[in-house]
């Protein structure tokens, strides 16, 4: 019951999570804003350690793991706030549905995982279809829509490089002291960006909306949200932990039209159908594939 009710935790967060990077960083610079975020993170996540007890492990598998980790938070997070800033913010949840399939196929090939085979092949067609739809899309929005798309690929990609690594060390660590030890790693990488790239400046002014928006992503959905997230990973197979961005891109297209004033056009709706049928049949063959080993 645990798993399950953090697993439902997980989808709301990234629901909501890709609209707050946007609001995020309207007034002020994208590095500023993930920095922002990832320190008041990281405040949170040591208090949480300090009220759990529970120790920073060091030995070889468990700096591995948090190097793992740091893949995601610092890299992917990275190009995640800047490729938000030239799409809407649906896109973000939209481009991170492939997510399933690039987990699938780096499972295949570092865990062995059985995620391969006939229909998985038509889902990631699908999906690529669909994918080559909101390519267009980026186009008739702008030059810079398009490379906010393939900075959310990458994002994307390295969220499930992240994964698989973590699940192929297999260091047996507690959820909280897996994103504590990434975040330690992620912080001062941030911060050195942060200095390089805005040369340390602080904003004169912050809106109340970024304001907000800041605080959410930084004492909720990173200490929180990344906790659930690998919490669900230690007990689960990274293809099906990856399915939890089978109902976020709904949400997010909806979320960002309706508050938002996002563009939502038939070519986009399109795009998003073709990805989430694409994740639904992915979904469905990986219940019918476990179902005769559940049986023996």
């Amino acid at each position: 019951m645990r798993i399950f009710l953090a697993y439902l935790a997980v989808v709301a967060l990234w629901s909501t999570t890709p609209l707050a990077i946007k609001w995020s960083s309207v007034d002020v610079s994208y590095v500023f804003g993930v920095t922002a975020r990832m320190s008041l993170g990281a405040v949170c996540l040591l208090l949480m350690m300090l009220a759990m007890r529970q120790p920073l492990r060091l030995h070889r598998k468990a700096l591995l793991t948090y190097l793992a980790v740091a893949l995601q938070l610092y890299l992917s997070m990275l190009a995640t706030y800047w490729g938000a800033r030239f799409i809407p913010s649906g896109w973000v949840s939209i481009i991170f549905g492939l997510c399933p399939f690039m987990t699938a196929l780096l499972a295949a090939v570092f865990l062995r995982e059985r995620s391969l085979g006939w229909g998985k092949l038509l889902s990631y067609t699908l999906g690529l279809g669909g994918l080559l739809v909101m390519f267009d899309s980026a186009l008739e929005i702008s030059q810079q829509a398009l490379q906010g798309v393939i900075a959310m690929l990458l994002a994307t990609f390295l969220h499930a490089a992240s994964a698989v690594w973590v699940k192929q060390i297999r260091a047996g660590l507690p959820a909280l002291t897996q994103i504590s030890g990434g975040m330690l790693i992620s912080l001062p990488a941030y911060l050195a960006t942060w200095y390089w790239l805005d040369h340390g400046a602080l904003p004169e002014t912050l809106s109340v909306q970024t304001q907000w928006s800041i605080l959410y992503l930084g004492l909720i959905a990173t200490p929180i949200g990344f906790a659930l997230y690998y919490f669900v990973l230690a007990n689960l197979a990274a293809t099906t932990v990856a399915l939890i961005t089978l109902i976020t891109p709904v949400f997010s297209l909806v979320l960002g039209y309706s508050v938002n004033q996002e563009p939502l056009t038939l070519k986009i709706a399109a795009g998003a159908g073709f990805i989430i049928s694409a994740l639904a049949l992915h979904t469905l063959l990986d219940r019918l594939q476990r179902q005769p080993l559940n049986q023996n």
